[in-house]
């Protein structure tokens, strides 16, 4: 009888806690933060709506831990890019890190991508919850940024706060339009890290 029950309620509900946050995961990417319900969630991941329940307590409850995740896969990715050059020229691991972060965000995952489509969707208390996730995020930016800077790669009148914002800012965007029949993300990665790197200008300002 026992066994009947573990099989019966395995088959009711086959998605467990990761399977609830995959299909979300999608389901923001592609359709923004408002149209999104839990009972779309659960038609999604082939479950019954209060199951869910069983795992979160509320939408924004999941869709904080998206946020987290997808800001977490593309951290790691850019940290352990850098640190493959922990000795190496300025222009290398700028390039490294670029790279990771756009491979993170446009080749890894639906959590990395959802995370740019809607936060700024979503409820104040739901990026406060994720406020901290993000801050550690933007501080690996800050202190790479920070160091290049002291050993005279980043020229130091530069605002690092601010180069930080551009940067992450403009690889965030190509969401909206990257397609990759037109090109790699190998191949966007190398061309901002030329325009960072080498400027766009062929003569400077006086």
């Amino acid at each position: 009888m026992v066994a009947k029950k573990v099989l019966a309620a395995t088959t009711r509900n086959p998605v467990g806690r990761d399977g609830i946050l995959n299909v979300a995961a999608r389901l923001f990417r592609e359709q923004g933060y408002g149209p999104v319900s839990l009972r779309k969630i659960a038609e999604a991941a082939g479950i019954k709506a209060g199951s869910i329940y069983y795992h979160f307590g509320s939408k924004d409850e999941i869709v904080v831990a998206i946020l987290d995740a997808g800001i977490l896969a593309v951290h790691e990715k850019m940290r352990r890019a850098v640190l493959t050059h922990p000795d190496g020229p300025a222009a290398a691991i700028l390039r490294a890190a670029i790279r990771a972060h756009l491979r993170a965000l446009l080749d890894v995952s639906d959590y990395s991508s959802a995370n740019v489509r809607i936060f700024g969707q979503v409820p104040q208390s739901v990026r406060d919850a994720n406020l901290p996730t993000r801050r550690a995020y933007e501080a690996e930016w800050d202190a790479l940024l920070t160091r290049l800077q002291k050993v005279g790669a980043v020229r130091r009148n530069v605002d690092i706060r601010r180069l930080r914002l551009m940067l992450i800012g403009a690889l965030n965007a190509t969401l909206e339009w990257f397609d990759p029949e037109r090109g790699s993300v190998e191949t966007l990665a190398a061309a901002y890290a030329d325009i960072l790197l080498n400027g766009m200008l062929e003569q400077r300002e006086a």
